[in-house]
């Protein structure tokens, strides 16, 4: 099978893809138990270099150092198992014709930070290293960029606006989700939220949500932790069989249906940066199934 990196070994203990006598592993730094069996399941191997795709793209702003665009819904920001084509990076190595940062590796030229597959909205590409660098830090340091962002989520918080502050970490049985938990095994995560609008018929929230943080799924993560998962969230949020029990608790086929959204409702609205000096904000509107979604909801 061949031998296997240490900084490898490390990303697929922390990616839940390593078990020991059956049970996963989630310390890259627990030591070896002699007569243990370890079992590391290998995902399937991509492309060392993604292809060129012709995919169009939705661009709000680009300069010799930046794009900013709106990245669809179902489009994944770079290859990986399960979407090894037409990913964000695929489209952006035709748009620029090989023009991207090369920091991010050949996996992830140009990727500073990233969406989820199914968030759409506002995402930065740099185009050179200098701008790499200087978005690396911006994010880092969070004091001259902002993320806004919004979402859907099932009941209505209260109160209607605060700050959740937790600890953000992988979760400590399925390697695959992210969970509160407590140093040092997490990370500080601190979101803003404030309601927006609601829709006392599906008793859903339409709220707007600040990132003081950026750890991985942290909106999605703290929703649920606060009780209102975001609505089609298929790992955090309730499964396909609540469908019965809205259908039970009296609500009708069709708004149980609405809450069986094919996307979690998470929605990159804005982004600022600094860049030569002076802040740049960028904004996109909620895509259509997101309005679609929302209509009849009451502001708050």
């Amino acid at each position: 099978a061949g031998e296997i990196s240490r900084t490898r070994a490390k990303a697929l203990i922390e990616e839940g893809a390593v078990t020991v006598d059956g049970r996963p592993e989630s310390s890259p730094r627990a030591p070896i138990k002699p007569g243990s069996v370890y079992v590391v399941s290998l995902p399937a191997p991509v492309a060392a270099e993604p292809q060129a795709e012709d995919i169009p793209l939705d661009i709000l702003f680009e300069d010799a150092h930046l794009i900013i665009l709106n990245k669809a819904a179902g489009m994944a920001v770079h290859p990986a198992p399960g979407s090894e084509d037409a990913t964000l990076v695929n489209a952006l190595l035709h748009h620029c014709k090989g023009q991207l940062s090369g920091i991010g590796g050949v996996e992830r030229p140009g990727i500073v930070h990233r969406l989820d597959k199914d968030t759409s909205g506002c995402l930065v590409v740099a185009k050179t290293d200098i701008a790499h660098q200087s978005l690396t830090t911006q994010f880092s340091e969070r004091s001259t960029m902002e993320k806004l962002y919004l979402a859907v989520t099932h009941g209505i918080p209260k109160p209607d606006k605060g700050t959740i502050f937790t600890h953000i970490g992988r979760h400590p049985v399925n390697r695959q989700k992210m969970a509160v938990v407590n140093p040092p095994g997490g990370k500080t995560a601190i979101t803003d939220y404030e309601t927006l609008a609601t829709d006392p018929a599906t008793k859903t929230a339409l709220i707007l949500c600040h990132l003081h943080t950026g750890r991985t799924h942290q909106i999605r993560v703290h929703a649920a932790h606060a009780g209102h998962p975001v609505v089609g969230d298929k790992i955090y949020g309730p499964s396909p069989d609540c469908y019965l029990e809205f259908i039970r608790t009296g609500w009708t086929p069709a708004l149980a249906a609405r809450l069986l959204h094919p996307r979690h409702a998470l929605h990159s609205a804005g982004l600022t940066i600094e860049w030569d000096g002076s802040p740049l904000t960028w904004t996109s509107d909620l895509p259509p199934d997101l309005t679609a979604f929302l209509a009849g909801t009451e502001t708050v």
